[in-house]
């Protein structure tokens, strides 16, 4: 009996223990479920992220054949997964043969090449891009090479970013250029056209002192010439630098072309056909039309001398409107409407190296002798000073065109742009009271001639201290304060604005040959301001100061 109890007994545990382990075996199989659950989730997961990964991945055998390729780079490129699976990866590249050369290198445990590196793809619809691909090898348990791993990225964006940057950065340093030549135009022209007024005031002298006949009256006309000669070149150079002084008025653009129209045809030559295409519904623009007429004769003269065989100048204006787009490709450019004119010839064109250079001063192609490369450098700071902007367009063998966009007018042209006739001022002899201020003695010397011989009397200074001096002994009553603009110690502005009030009957004529921005505004001289620019000669002189004093006051 107690055998059987415990028998029994032992059976029992068994019997428990047999259950334990079936617990045991369920939890395991459970957990062994789990894991393969577990397995499959991050299978799915690593799909997904393959798949939907923002670049592209694909894997390569040791043939260099594709046997993995996630469905962005499917997209970017244009195919199914059937049409690039088994297709060795340089059937997809433009570079095909060194693609080929440098993986098979790299399959064969070549470390010598770079991981990171560029190609251009080519999409299924024929189009290419450019590529940012990154190898890495792929070892068995050996660690031979059986494969390559890769990322792929359309880099598409950043190269027309970089373009643009790149772009940008290259018109921030031609504006630099132009600012910095600016600043020296302008301190040269002061000094240098102190010279000239020296040199040709003088010259002016000596020249009613000789007969027509005699041989130093011939003479003298050579020095007047080159004094002239110098003279556009300073001027040049000032309006390539912006320093120029702009009269700027609102008028419409077609007018000016329709008026060069005859000179513009005796400019270029019978062997040059001029067309133009205007549109006659144009917006106004607000500049000055003589430096207006100056771009377009100089772009002609360019063209001209693009078609040494004959050809065919184009005019052309239209209305565009410029928007965001557009403007963020350039460093200068604001969004709006503009008035475009475009000069353009069928001509020789140019090399992308020479449009580089193009706007520089003292940049010419042209033969010594034949271009002082100043047309083009002038044509910019004209067009820039008038708060435009201009781009050339060329190919060798396919002509040029110049596009300039000028900002539409606030107001509309009341009439149609005629040329303005020169009025004949009187240079009649005067009786007023003139006080001079000039910080060089020879030209100031030679102008209080001038005025002197004209029946005026002149009070003379040299500075502006000694000018409010003169001011405050002076009893009588100063009719005209003529004063250079530039001078040390005081401006001929802040003289004038402490002169004034001790004589309020006086008048004010600004000379300079570089005005500063205490007259000037944007090129623009400041509303009732009277201004004469250096080198000028003496009938200028003498009509001006008439011409002022005649004034109503």
């Amino acid at each position: 009996m107690k055998g059987l109890y415990k028998k029994k007994s032992q059976l029992i545990e068994e019997l428990a223990a047999l259950r334990q382990r079936v617990k045991e075996l369920e939890e395991s199989a459970r957990k062994h479920q789990q894991a393969e659950e577990a397995l499959e989730e991050s299978k799915e997961k690593y799909r997904q992220i393959y798949d939907e990964a923002p670049i592209g991945f694909h894997e390569l055998n040791s043939e260099g054949n594709i046997v993995q390729v996630n469905r962005a780079e499917l997209e970017i490129l244009g195919y199914t997964a059937e049409e690039m699976l088994s297709q060795p990866v340089w059937k997809f590249v433009v570079e095909e043969e060194l693609t080929r050369k440098i993986l098979m290198a790299k399959i064969a445990g070549d470390v010598s090449f770079h991981e990171t590196f560029e190609r251009t793809y080519r999409r299924k619809d024929g189009t290419t891009l450019p590529v940012l691909v990154k190898d890495r090898v792929i070892r068995d348990k050996g660690g031979q090479i059986i494969g390559i791993r890769s990322t792929f990225e359309d880099i598409t964006e950043r190269r027309k970013s970089e373009e643009a940057l790149s772009k940008s950065e290259e018109q921030l340093r031609q504006w630099q250029k132009v600012e910095a030549i600016g600043k020296l135009a302008g301190g040269v022209a002061h000094d240098f056209n102190n010279l000239l007024m020296t040199i040709k005031g003088y010259s002016e002298i000596l020249l009613g002192k000789f007969d027509p006949g005699d041989p130093r009256h011939e003479e003298v006309e050579e020095i007047l010439m080159a004094a002239e000669r110098a003279t556009s070149l300073t001027r040049q150079l000032l309006a390539f630098g912006r320093r120029q002084v702009l009269h700027p008025q609102v008028l419409d653009l077609n007018g000016i072309v329709t008026n060069m129209n005859k000179m513009l045809r005796r400019l270029i030559g019978e062997d040059i056909q001029l067309l133009t295409a205007l549109d006659q519904e144009l917006w106004s623009v607000k500049v000055d039309p003589g430096q207006i007429e100056q771009v377009i004769m100089n772009l002609a003269v360019n063209a001209r001398d693009a078609m040494p065989r004959g050809g065919k100048l184009t005019i052309e204006t239209k209305n565009v409107v410029l928007d965001e787009n557009y403007a963020r490709q350039y460093v200068s450019v604001k969004p709006g409407p503009y008035v475009m004119m475009a000069v353009s010839d069928n001509g020789c064109g140019m090399d992308k190296e020479t449009q580089s250079h193009l706007f520089e001063p003292f940049f010419t192609t042209k033969e010594k002798g034949k271009g002082t490369g100043l047309g083009l450098s002038t044509v910019y700071g004209i067009v820039k000073q008038s708060g435009g902007n201009i781009w050339v367009y060329s190919e060798p063998g396919r002509g040029t065109s110049f596009k300039i966009y000028l900002p539409k007018a606030a107001e509309s042209a009341k009439e149609k742009y005629r040329p303005i006739e020169p009025t004949r001022i009187s240079a009649r002899q005067g009786a007023e009271t003139i006080l001079l201020v000039e910080d060089e003695k020879a030209v100031r010397t030679m102008i209080r001639k001038t005025l002197q011989s004209n029946g005026y009397t002149v009070l003379e200074a040299h500075h502006g201290q000694e000018a409010l001096h003169i001011c405050d002994q002076y009893s009588g009553p100063i009719h005209l304060l003529v004063t250079d603009v530039v001078m040390p110690r005081m401006s001929g502005k802040e003289l004038a604005e402490k002169a004034t009030p001790k004589h309020p009957e006086m008048k004010v004529l600004y000379m300079s040959g570089y005005p500063d921005n205490s007259i000037v505004q944007h090129g623009v001289l400041e509303p009732g301001t009277e201004f004469l620019q250096k080198p000028f000669t003496f009938k200028a002189l003498e009509g001006k100061v008439r011409e002022i004093l005649d004034k109503p006051s």
